[in-house]
């Protein structure tokens, strides 16, 4: 089973997107956004969420747990 930080590289590299623009589009840095997929940071529910609204995905999927 992957984990979030697989699933949320996953997603934007099938998309298409850079970091940059997944980032800009949470309204944070790519900097910032690079460390989430690194597990670096954690990430924030709040960009959870967001995630889910932009891929039109569910938090089960991104935290990996469909």
């Amino acid at each position: 089973m992957k984990n979030y930080i697989e699933i949320i590289r996953d997603l934007r590299e099938d998309n298409d997107k850079t970091q940059k623009e997944i980032a800009e589009y949470l309204g944070t840095t790519q900097q910032v956004y690079s460390r989430y997929e690194k597990g670096e940071n954690e990430i924030p529910v709040r960009h959870i969420i967001a995630l889910c609204k932009y891929y039109n995905v569910s938090a089960d999927f991104i935290l990996g747990l469909k």
